[in-house]
């Protein structure tokens, strides 16, 4: 075998090996891409909530108005898929630039996620959502709050683990006014239709973590449901 040929051989491999380093490495360096993104985001949020605005009070009660109306009519649109796809609240319009009603942390998992109002295809690819038609993340009784997110998104791990979180396991909401505190209570598997697992139960305050089942395919869906500690 010639010089070329045992040059060119090396050069073949070397690029297969690239490659090969470059698969596995690829989806750490999007994740930690996502996250720095998200400390800037979060940065950016605290900023807007830290100035004396009138109109963050006027979001909360208006707000725990929609989620007392919610909890008042049984939740009659949450079978439309549209109607919580769409956000109910532009945030702009009360002083939060970013359009996120706060973020999640999750200590079991490692990750902290914005929230965006509305589950549509767009904000699932930024982060975690509230699905429009269940309860604004604000607390308060006979509230629970939807948030769902991806599970095999390229670019961030999200909430691909949920299915590690335990009961007793917290959850931290901060919204724009408060940072609540949450425990896993139950998890369940459902159909995709089955909306209905998902309705406010009265006197309780919960949030409900929703994320596909099982990964990587998407024909069932994950829930992860949370009970506010005092």
């Amino acid at each position: 075998m010639n010089k070329r040929k045992r040059l060119t051989i090396r050069i073949i491999a070397a690029l297969i090996l690239l490659a090969g380093i470059t698969v596995l490495v690829y989806p750490y360096v999007t994740n930690f891409l996502y996250n720095t993104q998200v400390t800037q985001m979060v940065q950016s949020f605290e900023a807007d909530i830290l100035k004396d605005d009138s109109r963050l009070e006027q979001l909360y009660q208006k707000m725990v108005a929609e989620n007392e109306q919610l909890f008042a009519n049984g939740q009659q649109n949450l079978y439309d898929p549209f109607a919580y796809e769409q956000p109910g609240l532009d945030l702009t319009q009360y002083g939060l630039t970013d359009n996120i009603v706060g973020y999640i942390t999750i200590p079991k998992m490692d990750i902290v996620l914005p929230i965006y109002l509305g589950a549509s295809n767009g904000n699932l690819k930024l982060g975690a959502v509230h699905l429009t038609q269940t309860s604004y993340p604000v607390g308060g009784p006979n509230t629970n709050s939807l948030i769902a997110a991806h599970r095999g998104y390229s670019k961030a791990l999200m909430f691909r683990k949920i299915d590690v979180l335990e009961i007793g396991d917290a959850i931290e909401i901060r919204n724009f006014r408060e940072t609540l505190t949450y425990r896993v209570i139950r998890t369940e598997e459902i159909d995709a239709n089955d909306i209905s697992a998902v309705f406010i139960q009265p006197q309780k305050e919960l949030i409900t973590l929703m994320s596909c089942q099982p990964y990587p395919r998407n024909y069932m869906r994950y829930l992860v449901f949370c009970e506010r500690m005092p």
